[in-house]
């Protein structure tokens, strides 16, 4: 098909800047949460066949996930800058612009896909010792690691055509596309894991191989949207050969996202290395509780995920009124959806937890240590979105300063202070600490971004204020 001329753009891109905001977060943000919580109720089901094995076998994928979130922060990070850059290319009317970006996520996952198999396949139980496997578990995590680490190209390029189609104000293929994988994966699950049928029994192992293949189906269905003119881009040949000017573009966002999330990986690796020095029960104790609470979190996931396209696009439009009020009900929002899952977590932790494993010694140690972890969820939604703001805002590094800051300066110490004093409580506490100072912070840093916007004068004269209703009247701020 031939490319739309430059100053032509999909109606669902259009609507970034011109549709009712309450409406347009809705419809971009419920695809995201809707795929993103079916990822976590696979999770879920995942831990629920791993428990019927043993306590052992969810320790040793809990041990694994940093792994797994090392290709996240990757093809995440990568994302967010291609989405950020996208986003603004349509908000400056610019098509062509835009299918460059969009290109570029076929020559970066090639490379990023060949690095992530080879360590994953051949260093598996290397890996697994790096990341505190304790000794009864590193065959296991092993097992796993090697499985996964064949899908590693499928899972970098599902997130970074995620963030591609949500540029374009289309967040509903790539629902769909995560639904359809999920859903495969939570079939296959108990016939590789328990050798269902004609299938072998893989223990763990078959865990591992079900996310891969189901990974990869993900994958072709994304492909075959972006690439088959059944979307916003329209991408030939000249569009996916690497072109360094524009990945640079994308990573002057994209790699303070990624570095961000690395950096999470290697302290959420530490974290795990000290509840092993726990025992693998309270590994399994954190792994169950750590599902649970990507549940309640998924929402912030998903708003964000629908945040970050409004905010680039009006960067680029230069809608201001308009970007602050989706930050501020943006912010609002998750603070009502994370109470209530606060609430309910805390009264039926119990019941929750017995349902992946009932062992009297693991609900010991898992049920106070969730109901600590979750103390300041309602916090976290707001943050998230804070950072998301920034990231929008082609301001990756103050959007990396501030999670480093609740990771590096709150977080870490805790960790390694608090259990000295009040031993497996301190482990748990160090959570809620690190997210209230870390969102104090985020909040101060965004009032202050965006007071000096005001004062600086790119409000005057700003195109469309009079015409959108979520705008904000000159001289005035839903922040006021």
């Amino acid at each position: 098909m031939k490319a739309d001329k430059p100053d032509e753009l999909h109606e669902a891109t259009a609507r970034l800047g011109t549709e009712r905001l309450s409406k347009l977060l809705f419809r971009l943000s419920a695809p995201s949460i809707a795929s993103i919580v079916t990822i976590s109720l696979y999770h879920l089901v995942d831990t629920l066949w791993l428990g019927q094995l043993s306590y052992q076998a969810i320790a040793a994928v809990t041990i694994a996930v940093p792994f797994y979130w090392a290709v996240i922060a990757i093809g995440d990070g990568t994302g967010v800058g291609a989405n950020a850059l996208a986003s603004r290319r349509f908000g400056e009317r610019n098509v062509e612009a835009a299918n460059q970006v969009a290109g570029q996520i076929f020559p970066l996952t090639a490379i990023f896909g060949v690095v992530f198999v080879i360590v994953g396949v051949c260093f598996a139980r290397q890996i697994a010792s790096l990341l505190g496997a304790t000794p009864d578990i590193v065959a296991l995590t092993a097992d796993y690691l090697f499985f996964i680490g064949w899908g590693m190209p499928f899972f970098l390029f599902r997130f970074m055509s995620r963030n591609i189609f949500n540029a374009a104000g289309d967040a509903i293929r790539p629902m769909i596309f995560t639904i359809v994988g999920a859903v495969v994966n939570a079939v296959l699950d108990p016939f590789f894991i328990f050798g269902w049928g004609p299938f072998p029994e893989m223990g763990v192992g078959g865990a591992g191989l079900a996310t891969t293949i189901s990974g990869g189906i993900a994958a072709v269905l994304s492909y075959y949207f972006l690439v088959g003119g059944r979307s916003v881009y329209r991408l030939n040949l000249h569009h996916v050969r690497p072109n360094l000017h524009i990945i640079a573009q994308i990573y002057r966002v994209g790699l303070p996202s990624a570095l961000m999330e690395m950096t999470e990986t290697v302290v959420f690796i530490l974290f795990n290395r000290v509840v092993a020095g726990f025992g693998s029960v309270t590994l399994a104790a954190l792994g169950i509780g750590m599902r649970v609470i990507d549940l309640a979190f998924m929402p912030v996931y998903g708003v964000a995920s629908g945040l970050l396209p409004i905010v680039g696009f009006c960067l680029g439009a230069r809608l201001w009124g308009r970007l602050w009020s989706a930050v501020k009900q943006t912010s609002l929002a998750l603070v009502v959806i994370l109470g209530v899952a606060t609430v309910l977590l805390e009264i039926f932790a119990p019941q929750v937890i017995a349902i992946f494993n009932a062992d009297p010694e693991l609900l010991a140690i898992a049920v106070p240590g969730i109901r600590i972890m979750i103390s300041a969820l309602i916090l976290i939604g707001p943050a998230i979105m804070f950072i998301t703001t920034f990231q929008g805002l082609s301001k990756g590094w103050t959007a990396i300063s501030l999670s480093l800051m609740r990771e590096l300066v709150f977080f870490v110490p805790a960790i390694f202070i608090l259990p000295r004093f009040i031993g497996l409580n301190g482990v748990w506490l160090s959570l809620p600490i690190a997210d209230v100072c870390g969102t104090i912070i985020a909040g101060f840093w965004l009032y202050r971004e965006y007071r000096l916007q005001k004062r600086s004068g790119i409000w005057d004269n700003a195109p469309g204020t009079k015409t959108i209703p979520e705008s904000i009247p000159k001289g005035r701020s839903m922040l006021d």
